[in-house]
Order: C-alpha cells, then sequence, then structure tokens
C-alpha cells in the first residue's frame, strides 16, 4: 500500500508520522493507468498543455497524457548546464494555457516555484492537479500564487477509507 506510518520528514522540512509512498501508485502500471484515467476528467476545458514535475510528476503526467490526448511539459528544479540547458522538455508551454502536475502536494512549495518558472517561459498556469492532496497548506499557498489546486485524493478521503 502507498501509505505508510512512522517518522519521515517531508521535502517541506516537516515531519510526518504518515507519508504517501507515491512511488508505490506510480511504478505499478496497472493502478497508475487507473488514477491517471480518473485525474483526465479533472483538467480544467482549455488545458492546451499537461506539465509534469520533476519526478514524481513525470510518470503521472505521461500517463494522464494518455487518457487525455494532450501534449506533455517535462519540468526539471532546475534547467540542465548541457545539452538544451532547458527548464521545460518536450511540448512547447510559452503562450499556452498549462496545467501543473504533481504527485502528493503538502506545502506547495515545489508547484509555486515551477509555475513562476513556467510563467517566466511564457506559460499561462491558473491550475495545478494532483494524486494526493495531503492537505497541509499546499492548496492555499498555491491560491496565494494565484493556482487552483485539484486533486484527485485527499489525505481527508484516504483516511475516511481505512
Amino acid at each position: 500500500m502507498s501509505r505508510l506510518t512512522g517518522e519521515f520528514v517531508l521535502r517541506s522540512g516537516r515531519t510526518a508520522t504518515e507519508y504517501f509512498d507515491k512511488y508505490q501508485f506510480e511504478a505499478d502500471p496497472v493502478l497508475l493507468d487507473q488514477l491517471a484515467e480518473q485525474m483526465a476528467v479533472l483538467i480544467p476545458e482549455g488545458t492546451e498543455v499537461l506539465a509534469g514535475l520533476e519526478m514524481g510528476g513525470i510518470a503521472v503526467v505521461t500517463a494522464v497524457a494518455r487518457h487525455a490526448k494532450l501534449p506533455t511539459a517535462f519540468v526539471r528544479k532546475q534547467a540542465k548546464q548541457y545539452g538544451t540547458a532547458r527548464l521545460s522538455e518536450g511540448a512547447e508551454v510559452a503562450g499556452r494555457r498549462v496545467l501543473v502536475i504533481e504527485d502528493v502536494v503538502t506545502s506547495g512549495g515545489q508547484v509555486v516555484i515551477s509555475t513562476e518558472e513556467l510563467r517566466k517561459l511564457g506559460a499561462h498556469v491558473d491550475h495545478a492537479l494532483c494524486v494526493i492532496d495531503r492537505q497541509e497548506g499546499g492548496s492555499e499557498a498555491l491560491a496565494e500564487a494565484g493556482i487552483t489546486l485539484r486533486a484527485l485524493l485527499t489525505r481527508a478521503a484516504l483516511e475516511a477509507a481505512v
């Protein structure tokens, strides 16, 4: 199962007693495809490009794109220092309505940072979509940055299902 209990340090620096091991559902092709199919219906109308964030968002965005039939961009945490030296690879984002896709949102920090970078590249970003919203302030942080978060699953819903 993807929900683990114990003591875990999150990307935000916070300590949590539960952890959603996203790689458990990202590595299972059947489960990932089922999640992606359900996520595809949550894509806002008018979306032109799906942008997956490194690293967990890459598997998710690729699976969602199969169902949504939309082009995909792969967004690095930093532009690479070699080759094309790009932050975003794949589909062009400049001048297009882009939906940021992440696996798990806690504080929303990386989504905010990546969205700011995509906007500098000319992308129009006002929504993000995730598999799990841990409901620890991420949605509010994104709202402050002008981003509406949509989530397939929430921490509360997962806890209620246990």
